[in-house]
């Protein structure tokens, strides 16, 4: 069974975790978003001594791919493209709602007929955001919305749903429903590795060279020239 790098450094929090058939055994962490570059090739390298393990033995290497912040998905991004491409081996992509609803149905929270909305602030009232089911059936696909009292309303006048992440702050804020529940939870690279597992089983792999970001909206320059 593979042994796979996953590497995250779409939201604040940065992480990677080495797992092999589907068993976290080695993480790192990193807390300051503007040092996710800085923190990425270095915890590659001490994790792999830590477990005397060798960059070559990878099987593959998934990254979070998006939506999130636009420096950490790049940073990711190019950091898992250049791995790939230096040892040969197949690259994984995953949507980070996804990981974040799977870190979710992992927690201590583990209820039963409840729907997983996580979402990821995009400034004001805006986030990126997707909703799922316990089986993480995508529901509502990964899009970015602008929230006000009214969203989700069609789904919470008949579904609990645990929100989640950096976005869901900003609604507890102005929904008034007892079937919205919100969760602390905080996810980690730990929680792409039933994911990447699954991808890797149904070789599912991107193209390493036309593999971008998944921004789940336009991308512009402050001079207001698309990226």
């Amino acid at each position: 069974m593979p042994l796979i790098l996953n590497i995250d450094t779409a939201t604040d929090f940065a992480s990677i975790c080495l797992s092999k058939d589907g068993v976290s055994i080695g993480f790192k962490e990193n807390g300051e978003q503007k040092s996710h570059a800085s923190f990425l090739q270095p915890a590659i390298k001490k994790l792999m001594e830590i477990g005397n393990w060798k960059l070559e033995n990878v099987d593959a290497i998934a990254v979070t791919n998006g939506p999130g912040s636009y420096t950490g998905l790049r940073v990711g991004l190019a950091s898992a493209k250049g791995l790939c491409f230096a040892l040969n081996k197949p690259l994984i992509l995953l949507n980070t709602l996804e990981v974040m609803a799977n870190g979710t149905l992992n927690s201590e929270i583990k209820p039963s007929s409840f729907l997983f909305c996580p979402m990821i602030d995009a400034r004001r009232m805006e986030v990126f955001v997707a909703l799922y089911n316990e089986n993480l059936e995508c529901l509502l696909q990964p899009t970015a919305m602008v929230l006000d009292e009214t969203s989700f309303a069609e789904y919470l006048s008949n579904d609990k749903i645990i929100f989640s992440g950096s976005g869901a702050v900003k609604f507890k804020e102005i929904i008034k429903n007892d079937n919205a529940i919100f969760s602390n939870m905080q996810y980690s690279a730990k929680d792409m590795v039933q994911l990447s597992e699954k991808m890797f089983v149904e070789k599912q792999f991107a193209d390493l060279a036309y593999s971008s970001p998944d921004y789940c909206k336009e991308f512009y320059t402050p001079m207001g020239k698309k990226h």
